[in-house]
């Protein structure tokens, strides 16, 4: 189907791939990875025509269809979200934007004397439009787009209107709406929410098209893929097997490669030795003419490339007093839309909860309360004695000084820091070497993500207020900070739609439904085995 034969590609001065082949069969779903700037994007491009190769061959099967969706959604606006999505799907959607023009003439007493003429046209179209099975097509369009928690008013909206994340959600569901015979999925897991992730992820495994995707989410790529590709060094290295079982051969390779290069260079050590010993004696001089001969034929082995992951470790956060959120009687809607009705919610010190509920359920509004970013309609939201708050949401990486480098923010928070204390946190966060003085304002949403978050954990305080804390982050980034969150010694309330993450650091569950509000004790496993679904709303199994 996907064929790359010993192709090279150079971007700049970088060089992305040296000779390097791989394939993707009908059927076949792959996952690739590779650190950030490896050149899975231009794998992507390569494939889909859009950059050539400097050398080497793309083949595609004639006749195959490729549906790509990148993070780049380009300019929406002017139709509704349906219509949008259609439009991905060829003549189809503009046969259905003709035929509500027409249907709007035909009511018109200004167009009354053109009536006949409009509809021997809406004959035409409508005719074209059934044969292209239109109306099937509309609701398979509904379908795809509720599954990705679309609500039928945001549907019918002037897409034009969206945020980001959700126009994101419409070039997706118009990818997923093509079902052509090849999809390329460059994060398709960013800016989804718990539900639509796991329609997705039931979505993909029933696709028998070929599927090669790269995301950030663990659980997401584990459940769908059964062949790994990796980027490394130039190389294309294809594994069979899930992540967790390509991370094992990895491991092991990594092992063995370590071990051939010591047992060689504790050879090569002996050999010199023996050289420089006696190559001074006439007696030895055949032995070690022979002996330069071989060193010289053999074939080094190359110590494995170590990936750099470096550990951040927290300070001891000061100690809170024991209740540290009360929410007692709260109420509170937008419009005539209530969100809560009385709630009463206690956190008690080092209680970690996570909140889930559907979309509008009030998952951030909630966050918003206990921050401080919004006020209850009635009842009472009370902090703690001696609590530190830190709050993370999506706006936090909006109040970054764009003028100022990282390193410049960075000390702009910590004053008294020592530059190496700095330099260090940035490191654990991603930023090494040169990366500290690019300006704010050319950081990618990961970037900025991880900036506010370094900030923030730098001098802990001893509540955390997380509102989807790992969105932009990449693979490393999110264990790193899921290993650092697991040594924390103060409080959380988080909402996450990673699972890997909910799993990891969850200890309490909020459930948000339309019926109320249910706490469970333990964490979000045992919340799984108990409820027996993944999110709220969720049938079991669904």
């Amino acid at each position: 189907m996907i064929r790359l034969d010993n192709i090279s590609k150079q971007n700049g001065h970088q060089l992305l791939f040296i000779e390097a082949s791989m394939g993707v069969q009908k059927g076949e779903k792959v996952g690739l990875v590779g650190p950030n700037g490896a050149g899975k994007t231009t794998l992507f491009r390569l494939i889909t025509g859009q950059e050539q190769p400097d050398d080497g061959i793309v083949a595609i099967d004639p006749g195959m269809t490729i549906g790509y969706f990148s993070q780049d959604v380009g300019e929406m606006s002017g139709q509704s979200a349906v219509a949008a999505v259609m439009d991905g799907v060829g003549p189809i959607s503009s046969l259905a934007a003709e035929i509500a023009t027409l249907e709007a003439a035909m009511v018109d007493p200004d167009k009354a004397d053109e009536l006949d003429a409009t509809l021997e046209r809406y004959g035409e179209v409508l005719e074209r439009f059934q044969e292209l099975d239109g109306y099937a097509l509309e609701a398979r369009a509904r379908e795809v787009l509720a599954g990705l928690s679309f609500s039928q008013e945001r549907m019918d909206g002037d897409v034009g209107l969206l945020s980001g994340g959700w126009k994101m959600r419409v070039a997706l569901a118009r990818i997923l709406l093509m079902r052509p015979d090849g999809m390329l999925l460059d994060e398709p897991s960013n800016h989804l929410d718990l539900e639509s992730l796991i329609w997705l992820e039931a979505f993909l495994k029933n696709y028998d098209g070929a599927l090669l995707m790269t995301s950030h989410d663990r659980a997401f790529m584990n459940r769908i893929i059964g062949k790994v590709v990796e980027i490394d060094g130039g190389s294309l290295i294809t594994y069979s097997g899930d992540l967790d079982f390509y991370e094992q051969q990895r491991a092991l390779g990594e092992a063995q490669r370590q071990a051939q290069y010591e047992r060689q260079q504790a050879m090569l050590a002996k050999e010199i030795k023996f050289i420089e010993k006696f190559k001074a004696r006439a007696s030895h001089a055949a032995q070690v003419q022979s002996r330069v001969k071989k060193l010289d034929k053999i074939e080094r082995v190359e110590a494995p490339r170590r990936r750099q992951s470096v550990q951040f470790e927290f300070q001891s956060p000061p100690r809170s007093g024991e209740d540290v959120i009360s929410l007692r009687n709260v109420h509170k809607g937008y419009g005539d839309k209530p969100i809560y009705e009385a709630l009463d919610f206690l956190v008690r010190r080092k209680e970690r909860w996570c909140v889930l509920g559907a979309n509008g359920a009030g998952k951030s509004t909630l966050l918003k309360l206990v921050a401080g970013d919004a006020k209850p309609d009635q009842g009472t939201v009370n902090i703690g004695a001696s609590v530190r708050m830190g709050y993370f949401a999506q706006h936090s990486m909006d109040l970054l000084d764009g003028e100022e480098t990282i390193f410049e923010s960075l000390e702009r928070s910590f004053p008294q820091a020592g530059q190496g204390a700095l330099r260090t946190l940035a490191g654990c966060f991603g930023f090494s070497g040169d990366d500290v003085e690019k300006p704010c304002r050319v950081l990618s949403g990961g970037e900025k993500a991880r900036l506010v978050m370094a900030k923030m954990l730098f001098d802990p305080p001893n509540l955390l207020v997380l509102d989807e804390p790992t969105n932009h982050l990449d693979m490393t980034t999110k264990e790193m900070l899921v290993a650092a969150l697991a040594d924390f010694e103060g409080t959380m309330l988080f909402v996450s739609h990673d699972r890997h993450f909910l799993a990891a650091l969850s200890n309490r569950v909020l459930e948000l439904t339309p019926e109320g509000v249910h706490q469970y004790g333990g964490g979000y496993t045992e919340y799984v085995s108990r409820t027996g679904q993944e999110a709220p709303g969720l049938h079991p199994g669904g």
